[in-house]
């Protein structure tokens, strides 16, 4: 492992979460990501930390890994209204609308946007 690797995931939990906010705030999707992963295989229970991920994977445009990161959001809280959203878009830029429409609908109906 280089001393950037090292940087990036070593520490605490909890230096690693904002560390990975830095990154993504710097769209630096893919080190966020690296930081990220860690994270989530330490506490895979965890929604935000897999929500950020997810996040990460589909600004890196890696939405394979996007679209199974949400999903598995969806399976520990099936009305994150946010993770529905992302899935819908994540679906859509694969050119998957039929499957995203459902996702796209729900997150609406979760905002309270019932047009």
């Amino acid at each position: 492992m280089n001393i950037i690797e090292t940087y990036l995931t070593e520490g605490t939990a909890t230096e690693r979460w904002e560390r990975a906010h830095l990154f993504f705030d710097a769209k630096e999707y893919g080190k966020a990501a690296l930081i990220l992963r860690g994270l989530v295989d330490e506490v895979p229970e965890q929604v935000a930390p897999r929500l950020l991920l997810a996040r990460s994977y589909y600004h890196s445009a890696q939405l394979g890994r996007a679209e199974s990161e949400l999903r598995e959001v969806l399976v520990r809280d099936p009305v994150e209204q946010y993770a529905l959203l992302m899935l819908g878009r994540t679906l859509e830029r694969q050119g998957r609308h039929g499957e995203a429409g459902p996702h796209l609908r729900m997150a609406a109906a979760l905002a309270g946007d019932f047009s």
